[in-house]
């Protein structure tokens, strides 16, 4: 085994033999080595890319929830002072699981902000000043006042930063809310209209919430919206990933005519959009191993083709067809293990430092990789993930040993006699 695996090392440019080998083994070292390069630009590219898509997740998602609930239940065909007269009492039921950290009442409705001749519409969320920070991290989030600036019959207004830029507001200003809900006259349908006042500004760091959600008290909401949009209760569980299951056992513990929804449900179209994107990001990146690997089986073919007289003379010496095979099955997998490792290697360092490459390279290009518009976040985020790294290596080693069967079996074929006669 030792001599086998010396020569293998050898064709493959890891073991140092004569000069004149040396200068012999130059090409077949030179082939070796390109196949190794494909093999690890191969896996560091895509363990780089499914980190960024974990990173752009996680981000997104977390922006998500740190201004959505994880679970909202709702009561519809009841009017909203009725429903949040009733809500505490609907908060102790949920409460008795376990999983229920904080709750807080909401109503929720869309509407039109006026002011001058911007119209923008939005998502309105009366909220409780005083239990909004138990579901939510709103408070966290404030950019100018606090949320105690929303006060009950004041009409006050909290927007979005981006909101705020794009109506071009500030604190104090006095903005006009069209509910959808309106009356019908002889002079046709007038909305329901109120003033309010710009009374805060959060940024969540999402740019769709940070334009288009705007937060006012919850009674004031009751007022405004009356019969339209949706009221009742904001959970906040311990593990976010569990809302499915908890929201299934609150279906089940709760009330008939009580609506329950996570945070999977309402996003749910986003989340499987990119499930599937990194599902085929996977797929296509892994054709680069794939086409690595084929390189490989060429680059072996070529090197049995080149080391036929060397295959002969090693045949007449005693060396069995088995250990001809293993010669070569030993190059390849010497290739396809070095490759593997400095691709893992490579693509690690990479993501782990992915937030100070690419300010660098922004700064040098003069170019945003990530506009704030389309990707709802400004930095490109990256969260590595070791099963994803050890799921990519273990393909590439498959895909590289398959790739050097076919040529070792091809070497452990030859007559050393037909190869004499022709050299």
């Amino acid at each position: 085994m030792f001599y086998e695996f010396w020569i293998g090392a050898r064709y493959a440019g890891l073991a140092r033999g004569g000069r004149g080998a040396k200068r012999k083994d130059r090409f077949v070292s030179f082939i070796a080595a390109s196949s190794m390069t494909g093999i690890a630009l191969g896996v560091a590219a895509l363990i780089v890319v499914l980190s960024v898509m974990n990173g752009f997740q996680t981000q997104v998602r977390d922006r998500m929830l740190s201004v959505l609930p994880h679970i909202e239940l709702y009561v519809q065909d009841q009017s909203h002072q009725e429903v949040l007269s009733h809500w505490q009492s609907l908060a102790d039921k949920a409460k008795q699981n376990n999983e229920v950290v904080g709750t807080a009442p909401f109503v929720a409705g869309q509407a039109m902000l006026v002011r001058g001749d911007r119209l923008n519409g939005v998502q309105i969320r009366g909220i409780d000043p005083a239990l909004e920070h138990e579901v939510s991290e709103l408070a966290d989030q404030m950019v100018l006042n606090q949320l105690d600036s929303l006060q009950e019959g004041e009409f006050g207004l909290i927007l979005g930063l981006q909101l705020a830029q794009a109506m071009g507001v500030r604190e104090g200003d006095a903005v006009m809310l069209m509910a959808p809900q309106g009356s019908i006259s002889p002079a046709g349908f007038s909305p329901r209209m109120r003033q309010f006042k710009v009374v805060g500004l959060y940024s969540s760091g999402h740019y769709e919430y940070d334009s288009t959600l705007a937060f006012i008290h919850y009674q004031d909401a009751a007022r405004v919206f009356r019969d339209s949009g949706n009221s009742g209760v904001r959970l906040r569980i311990q593990d976010m990933q569990q809302a499915p299951s908890v929201a299934q056992q609150l279906r089940l513990a709760l009330p008939w005519g009580v609506y329950v929804s996570d945070w999977t449900q309402n996003n749910r179209t986003w989340f499987a959009a990119v499930q599937t994107e990194k599902r085929m990001m996977f797929l296509i990146l892994t054709l680069i191993v794939a086409v690595a690997a084929f390189n490989l089986l060429s680059s072996l073919v070529m090197a049995v083709k080149d080391k036929r007289s060397d295959i002969a003379i090693l045949r007449t010496l005693g060396a069995t067809p088995r250990s001809i095979g293993l010669i070569f099955l030993v190059q390849g997998a010497l290739i396809g293990v070095l490759g593997t490792l400095i691709g893992v290697s490579l693509g690690a360092l990479v993501a782990y430092n992915i937030d100070v490459i690419v300010p660098f390279i922004e700064g040098l290009t003069g170019r945003e990789f990530l506009p704030q518009q389309i990707y709802f976040i400004n930095q490109l985020p990256s969260n590595p993930s070791v099963s994803d790294m050890a799921v990519i290596g273990v393909t590439s080693l498959v895909l590289s040993l398959l790739a050097t069967l076919y040529p070792s079996w091809r070497a452990s074929k030859l007559q050393p006699a037909q190869v004499l006669r022709h050299d």
